[in-house]
């Protein structure tokens, strides 16, 4: 059997780590880089919806500021999204089945 040499294991095992470790910290980085950006849009999104607002009680309407390209922002006017029931039998619990519309077409 070859002779097996610790330290020399070692370091390529410690290499081999390093350039893992080294990956992973550079995503680190960039998803705190993308953290860093949304809470910088957010607050500048705030301001954007200040300065509007301030905008309007200064006397200028939405249909001027429409006008000169200046829409309410985007953001404010988000709505989510409800999300449907993914189980069609779920949303037919609330409709008469046949048996019972037809009862009720009786009395």
């Amino acid at each position: 059997m070859a002779n097996l040499d610790i330290e020399q294991t070692r370091n390529q095992a410690r290499a081999l780590l390093d350039s893992r470790i080294e990956s992973v910290t550079t995503l680190v980085r960039t998803r705190q880089r993308i953290t860093d950006l949304k809470d910088q849009l957010a607050s500048a999104e705030r301001e954007d919806k200040r300065a509007y607002v301030q905008a309007t009680r200064d006397g200028w309407s939405p249909e001027e500021l429409k006008k000169l390209g200046l829409e309410p922002a985007a953001a404010g006017r988000r709505r989510k999204t409800q999300s449907k029931t993914a189980d069609p039998a779920a949303r037919q619990v609330d409709a008469p089945q046949p048996d019972e519309q037809h009862a009720a077409s009786l009395n």
